[in-house]
């Protein structure tokens, strides 16, 4: 997979962890998780203290979840990235996705040298739209 080909990461995904996910409506997150649900893909929201967003039971990390995961969507500050890169390669995701306004260097460098794909600083919901939609 070409590291930082978004329209790739997005076609070729089918199950997406989306970490930070929010319960509340007015959080990007929110938004972008029912968006990709509702393009078909199988989010799985991924934060310890809420029982479920959209209905869908959350994850407290990405280790408890127990299907393969194809993209890791990070809704969280930057000084958390490195470490969700980690977890990400750990459980096997094919690609790690920083939202907008969100850069990591070590969190690139972390997906880089696992070979994953990456992207930051971009929103998969607008990705989707502009680019899967056209």
């Amino acid at each position: 997979m070409t590291a930082h080909d978004p329209l790739r990461i997005l076609r070729d995904a089918k199950t997406i962890a989306i970490v930070g996910a929010s319960p509340r409506q007015g959080r990007p997150s929110h938004g972008v998780m029912r968006y990709l649900m509702q393009q078909g893909y199988r989010c799985i929201p991924v934060r310890p203290d809420c029982a479920a967003v959209h209905g869908v039971p959350c994850a407290p990390t990405l280790f408890d979840i127990e299907e393969p995961i194809d993209l890791v969507d990070v809704f969280r500050r930057r000084e958390f990235c490195e470490a969700h890169a980690r977890e990400a390669v750990e459980v096997g995701a094919k690609a790690l996705w920083l939202q907008l306004g969100i850069v990591s260097p070590a969190a690139r460098a972390v997906a880089e040298s696992a070979g994953i794909g990456y992207v930051e600083d971009a929103c998969t919901a607008v990705f989707h739209a502009r680019g899967l939609q056209s």
